[in-house]
C-alpha cells in the first residue's frame, strides 16, 4: 500500500499543474513536486484508474488494524475524486449532488423555501419592525462588528481561548505553531494554509465588516481545534508516526474536506459547550472589541436562528450553478433566506464560482461528524469522551461516508 501511496502523491501532485486550487497543501518530499510540462489529463485519469484497480485486489491478512483498512478505503475514495475532478477539467459538467457524491463523497438534503420561510417567522418575532426581515437583520448586526482597530487584539484574545481549551484536551506535539495574517479581496472569511513541521498559516480576510462571532468561528474553524488541528495531528500520527506519505498532501476537491470542514466547524461547539461560548463572548472579547456585554445573549439567541438557515446557502449554489439564476439574483436569494448582507451574499457567489459544490462540507460536514460522535456515545454531555473520540477522529484516516 505504501507504494500506492506514493504514486497517488505524485499523480495528485501532476493533477495540481492544471488546477491552482486542486492541491491545497503539500510539505512531503520537494523532489517529488513536478516540473516540466504538465501531463495530459487523459494519462493522469488512467493513472488514477491504475491504482484504484491496484487497491481493489490488494489482500489484506484477517488480523490487520482498522486503520490500517481504513487507509485503503481512504486511498480509493481520495483516487476517485482525482479522477472526477480531471473530468471536471476537460469540461465534463455533473449536476451539484452528483458533483458533490464523487468529489466529496456526500449528498447534502434539500430543503424547501417553505422550510426556512418557518425559521424566518420566528425571526420575525426577535427582530420586530418595519421593513423587510433581511434589512432589519443587517441594522441589528451593525451593532456587533469589531473595530477595524480592535480587529488583531480580538482575534488573539479569540484564539488563545481556542487555544487553551483545545490543549486541556488534546496532546498537541510540541513546536506546533501558527502565523495570523490579514487580507482582503478573497472569496472566502478565513483560510489556513498548512505548510507542515506543526505550523500554519492563518489568513482572515477584512475586506468586509467583521462581526463579534465571526472572531471565535474562525479562530475555532481554521485553527483550534480545526484546521491547524487536525493537520498537526495528521502529519504527527500518521506521517511521522506510520510514515504514510499520502498524508503529506491535501487535495482540496476531495473526501478529505468533508472531514476537514466538518470537524473544524464542530470543533467550535466542542471547544465552547453550551452557554460557554456566549460566556467567554460576553466577558473577554465584548470588552476588548468595546462592545456591550449586556447584549452578548440577545445577539446569541438570534444567532442560533441564523444558523438553522445554514442549508440555504446549498440550495442557492445548486440553482445558480445549473444557470438556473443569475449572480445578482443568487446574491439577493442569500440576502432573505440565509440572512446575508448584501456584500457578504455577492462575495458567496464568487465562492461558489470557485469552488462550486464545495459548499456541503460545512453543513453537511458538521452534521456527519457530529453524528459519527454521537454513534461512539460520544454525546454532548459525555465532555470528556466527546474530546477524546474527537481527537482520534482527527488523527486518523477515517472518512465520514
Amino acid at each position: 500500500m505504501n507504494t500506492i501511496a506514493e504514486r497517488y502523491v505524485k499523480l495528485a501532485l501532476l493533477a495540481g499543474q492544471h488546477d491552482a486550487d486542486f492541491v491545497d497543501a503539500y510539505y512531503g518530499d520537494p523532489s517529488w513536486k513536478p516540473t516540466g510540462d504538465p501531463v495530459p489529463i487523459a494519462t493522469l485519469a488512467a493513472q488514477a484508474g491504475a491504482l484504484r484497480g491496484e487497491l481493489a485486489v490488494l489482500s489484506l491478512p484477517p488480523d490487520t488494524e482498522e486503520i490500517v483498512r481504513l487507509r485503503g478505503i481512504y486511498l480509493d475514495k481520495q483516487l476517485v475524486a482525482v479522477q472526477t475532478r480531471l473530468a471536471m477539467l476537460t469540461g465534463v459538467q455533473l449536476p451539484f449532488d452528483a458533483e458533490s457524491a464523487q468529489l466529496y463523497g456526500a449528498v447534502a438534503p434539500r430543503n424547501t423555501e417553505d422550510e426556512f420561510r418557518a425559521v424566518l417567522a420566528e425571526l420575525e418575532k426577535v427582530l420586530p419592525g418595519r421593513g423587510p426581515l433581511e434589512h432589519r437583520y443587517a441594522e441589528f448586526r451593525k451593532g456587533f462588528v469589531v473595530p477595524p482597530n480592535r480587529v488583531d487584539a480580538v482575534f488573539r484574545a479569540a484564539i488563545e481561548g481556542c487555544r487553551s481549551r483545545t490543549i486541556a484536551h488534546l496532546t498537541l506535539p510540541p513546536g506546533e505553531t501558527f502565523t495570523l495574517e490579514y487580507v482582503k479581496d478573497k472569496p472566502w472569511s478565513g483560510y489556513n494554509w498548512y505548510k507542515g513541521g506543526y505550523a500554519s498559516v492563518i489568513q482572515v480576510n477584512t475586506s468586509l465588516p467583521i462581526t463579534i462571532d465571526r472572531a471565535l468561528d474562525l479562530a475555532c474553524h481554521e485553527g483550534y481545534p480545526g484546521h491547524h488541528v487536525y493537520n498537526v495531528l495528521l502529519e504527527h500520527t500518521l506521517v511521522h508516526g506510520r510514515g504514510w506519505k499520502e498524508f503529506t498532501i491535501y487535495p482540496l476537491f476531495s473526501p478529505q474536506s468533508l472531514v476537514a470542514e466538518g470537524t473544524a466547524n464542530l470543533g467550535i461547539e466542542i471547544a465552547f459547550p453550551g452557554a460557554a461560548r456566549t460566556a467567554f463572548e460576553r466577558e473577554t472579547l465584548y470588552p476588548i472589541a468595546g462592545l456591550k456585554p449586556s447584549t452578548a445573549e440577545s445577539y446569541a439567541s438570534v444567532l442560533r436562528l441564523i444558523d438553522r438557515l445554514s442549508y440555504a446557502g446549498n440550495e442557492a449554489a445548486r440553482r445558480y450553478l445549473a444557470g438556473e439564476v443569475d449572480r445578482t439574483s443568487t446574491a439577493a436569494w442569500l440576502e432573505k433566506f440565509a440572512m446575508m448582507p448584501a456584500e457578504r451574499a455577492l462575495q458567496r457567489t464568487r465562492f461558489f464560482d470557485q469552488y462550486r459544490s464545495y459548499v456541503i462540507n460545512y453543513n453537511l460536514g458538521v452534521d456527519l461528524a457530529r453524528r459519527y460522535l454521537d454513534s461512539r456515545g460520544a454525546t454532548a454531555d459525555q465532555h470528556e469522551k466527546r474530546w477524546k473520540e474527537f481527537g482520534t477522529l482527527l488523527a486518523s484516516p477515517r472518512l465520514l461516508q
